[in-house]
């Protein structure tokens, strides 16, 4: 595939079997979603064709949160079978004709003839039971999807790319938006889904948990990779180092890949996707891992003084917005030096919950109490304003921040340079930069900081995989307090080790936990799905 002078791939000639999910992973612009894009013909390659076997079908998952603005939410996700919707709403209206004719019964048969073969008098259980399955229950389905808030829209929507059982499945970013409970949901349908499945994520747990196959996009090729996403990094990782002692001998090196799998392959029964990967995992040769030109930001926070005895006290916080109570008297303690997780299943919820925490937004009643010591740096969930309307270099921007040590050129382009802005990188207008970028640049103003708290809304979002794992790698380090939100279960897992939830009924608040502790103790208790 090329775009005028810029060649993404060539000669990509890959297969995809039933049972199997495949997740395409690659640097932010490698071409993953214009890869799903040929797959599906929305995009025609240069060179080359995509094929599936006779009457197979593909479904996708639709990007346009507002597409189907005017259609019922039951009615939308059978469009997802576009076919079997078609043959419905011709069905529908001869029978409402009131000139029916022998022609237009001649027509009817043919009709529920395929209606009846595509399994269509199940349709609308099979699809009020996905909607049920993601949260969506039987008093929103006949609301217009105008009704729905975007969250629920996502539902919809993921349930219209699964509906009908297709033989093909393109998820672009399918947990994006989603709750929990909803994520956990689609890694078990993944998991035991008997079709193909082609996946583009930034969510590691999710790789992890549903992926039998990896197709990494590098060095302008797609190559296989049998296992997850923590198989495919970390043999990539072997290959590097395998590669750099080129005086090993074979012997030694073919050891210590034998090592490494056996590790993984015992591990592989853990996975959802357990299948036949063990003994394909089994089957790894040196030849088959390759070394990856993927590149890491360097983030690491340095608080400039530790923190005293206090942190935060939330006291009664109370918010409404739009005639709506987003927070209902909410009051919690954080202790210093602790990594706290607000989740909910109310994106807003945490969002308003940490503009108020921020001082950015001030509640309607109640109070924020800061410890004395406390020097707070915040991430929001919308970086755009610190963006916008401006055409500073990026490099200039920076230095707005920067102590008067810090502010000269050799030392602002070294520490961009470590957060890949390269050469002339440092000159482009921070208007222009892209979402990844310009989240990049929010972390290297919060480095800068030396701040001893650290408050993070979503911060992954936008980020592709190698900057979640420095960002996740460099949060796990710091050694003050992390107050964050975020929809990435390794990302709360690996950092968190207090978890606070805000629900309609109020705070679960438990400290000294883990993200994992966390759920399957609401799991034993029930409180999961009875929370909300």
């Amino acid at each position: 595939m090329q775009f005028s002078t810029r060649k993404l791939y060539e000669d990509v000639n890959l297969k995809f079997t039933p049972g199997n999910c495949y997740g395409v992973i690659g640097a932010n612009g490698a071409g993953k979603s214009t890869f799903l894009k040929i797959l599906e013909g929305k995009l025609h390659p240069t060179t080359g064709s995509v094929s599936m076997g006779p009457n197979e079908r593909m479904s996708s998952l639709n990007q346009n949160h507002f597409a189907f603005e005017d259609e019922e939410v039951l009615a939308t996700v059978i469009r997802g079978h576009e076919k079997l919707y078609d043959i419905m709403v011709e069905k529908d209206a001869l029978y409402a004709k009131p000139d029916f004719s022998d022609e237009d019964g001649i027509r009817a048969a043919e009709l529920e003839g395929d209606f009846a073969e595509m399994d269509g008098w199940n349709a609308e259980s099979e699809a009020d039971q996905l909607l049920q399955d993601l949260g969506i229950d039987e008093s929103m389905q006949h609301m217009k999807m105008s009704e729905l808030t975007e969250p629920q829209k996502v539902k919809v929507l993921l349930g219209q790319a699964l509906f009908g059982n297709p033989d093909v499945l393109l998820l672009d970013e399918p947990t994006n938006g989603l709750d929990v409970q909803s994520i956990s949901w689609l890694e078990d349908f993944l998991a035991s889904y008997q079709n193909t499945v082609i996946v583009v994520s930034h969510d590691r747990h999710f790789l992890n948990q549903v992926c039998t196959h990896m197709c990494d996009v590098d060095f302008g090729k797609i190559t296989l990779f049998v296992g997850n996403y923590d198989f495919w990094m970390e043999s990539s990782q072997l290959a590097t180092k395998l590669q750099a002692n080129a005086n090993a001998k074979k012997a030694d090196q073919i050891k210590e890949l034998q090592a490494f799998v056996a590790r993984f392959s015992a591990n592989a029964s853990k996975s959802k996707q357990a299948t036949s990967r063990k003994k394909q995992l089994e089957k790894i040769t040196l030849d088959d891992i390759k070394p990856s030109s993927r590149k890491y930001p360097f983030i690491k926070f340095t608080p400039e003084r530790e923190l005293g005895n206090d942190l935060l006290r939330v006291e009664n916080v109370s918010k409404t917005i739009e005639g709506v109570k987003i927070l209902d008297n909410i009051s919690f303690t954080l202790r210093p030096t602790e990594k706290t997780a607000l989740i909910s299943r109310n994106d807003l919820a945490t969002t308003t919950l940490m503009q108020i925490i921020a001082g950015d937004v001030k509640p309607d009643s109640g109070e924020v109490i800061w410890g004395q010591t406390t020097a707070r740096t915040y991430l929001p969930k919308d970086i755009n304003e610190a963006f916008d309307g401006s055409d500073m270099p990026i490099i200039d921007w920076l230095r707005q921040f920067a102590s008067k040590e810090e502010s000269d050129n050799t030392f602002l382009r070294g520490f961009l340079g470590k957060m890949l802005f390269s050469g002339s990188d440092v000159e482009r207008p921070v208007n222009v930069l892209s979402g990844g970028e310009k989240v990049r640049g929010m972390l290297s103003k919060m480095m800068l900081s030396r701040a001893n708290v650290l408050l993070l809304d979503d911060p992954t979002n936008h980020l592709d995989l190698e900057s979640i794992t420095a960002l996740n790698d460099a949060l796990v380090a710091f050694n003050s307090a992390i107050i964050f939100t975020s929809h990435d279960h390794e990302f709360i897992q690996t950092i968190a080790d207090h978890i606070v939830e805000v629900s309609a009924k109020g705070v679960v608040d438990r400290g000294d936990t883990t993200y994992d502790e966390y759920l399957a103790h609401e799991a034993t208790q029930g409180r999961v799905e009875d929370l909300y």
